[in-house]
């Protein structure tokens, strides 16, 4: 469903709406800070997650589902999600975050990336000033300095001078804030975006990815780097090692039936096995 209203008028015939009152996510009359859809839930759940840290995979999608929930019977359903889909006049969505009507902020964003295709009307630039600046604070200049330098997701981190999910969610707020779509956004593309964007110094060295593209923003269960790599070799760690050198393993050799038989590699290393590897490593710069 799209519009051609505009945000403010969209926005006041959901208010003037004679069921308004009655929406899911209204504050519930006994207890102001759940929503009246579902008591149970915080009316948070419809908006981005905001505080300090990462948010797991698994705990964010229970959010949204739970929102989304709500939304399929909420009586003001159709016109939250006209007014979820207006356009404000420099072509963006006038609400890009949250869920509204029922959609997820991806769902509506590429709603809005279809709308313009079809109208033939180029994609409007994907990142304003205040999201540059927020871009380049400390913490995601480390990040993204870091993550030129290495591709393994756990030096990532360690370069970044952070742990691995908080490494995450600042790699997931850069994909929005550059204006790429962090469910399909390789490292390499959010680098060059970066870079494009005056984010990330020109003089920094970017890396290769190698022979499979990393995902920007991984999920914690690996599934969206399965979606852009899905030939890339699983990663083994022996446990009790975590400083060996790790490897790419290479195909096992077919077989006269055709099948494939299991190719055993030893992998040397230079440093002494009790060295570990947080002492052979310097931050990033």
């Amino acid at each position: 469903m799209t519009s051609t209203l505009t945000p403010e008028t969209a926005r006041q015939q959901l208010e003037d709406h004679r069921h308004w009152r009655y929406r899911g996510c209204a504050p519930d009359p006994d207890q102001p800070g759940r929503a009246q859809g579902n008591p149970d839930l915080s009316l948070d759940a419809w908006g981005p997650y905001t505080e300090e840290g990462g948010e797991a995979p698994s705990v964010r999608n229970a959010r949204l589902e739970a929102a989304e929930t709500v939304c399929r019977t909420c009586p003001v359903l159709a016109e939250c999600r006209v007014y979820g889909l207006t356009e404000t006049a420099d072509g963006r969505l006038a609400e890009p975050e949250g869920v509204l009507g029922g959609m997820r902020s991806l769902d509506r964003h590429k709603a809005l990336i279809a709308r313009r295709r079809e109208a033939g009307v180029p994609a409007a630039p994907a990142a304003d000033d205040a999201r540059l600046d927020e871009a380049r604070t400390a913490q995601k200049q480390a990040l993204l300095k870091s993550l030129a330098r290495e591709t393994d997701e756990e030096l990532v981190a360690y370069r970044a001078g952070m742990d691995v999910r908080t490494s995450n969610w600042h790699r997931s707020l850069l994909c929005g804030l550059l204006g790429l779509d962090k469910e399909t956004a390789s490292r390499q593309q959010l680098l060059e975006r970066a870079r494009e964007l005056g984010v990330l110094p020109a003089g920094v060295r970017i890396a290769p990815d190698g022979r499979w593209p990393i995902a920007a923003a991984p999920n914690t269960d690996g599934s969206r780097q399965r979606r852009i790599a899905p030939a890339r070799p699983v990663q083994l760690v022996l446990p009790g090692f975590p400083h060996l050198a790790r490897v790419r393993r290479a195909p096992a050799a077919p077989t006269t039936s055709g099948t494939r038989r299991p190719r055993l590699r030893i992998v040397r290393t230079v440093q002494p096995l009790t060295l570990p590897i947080t002492t052979v490593l310097e931050p990033a710069a």
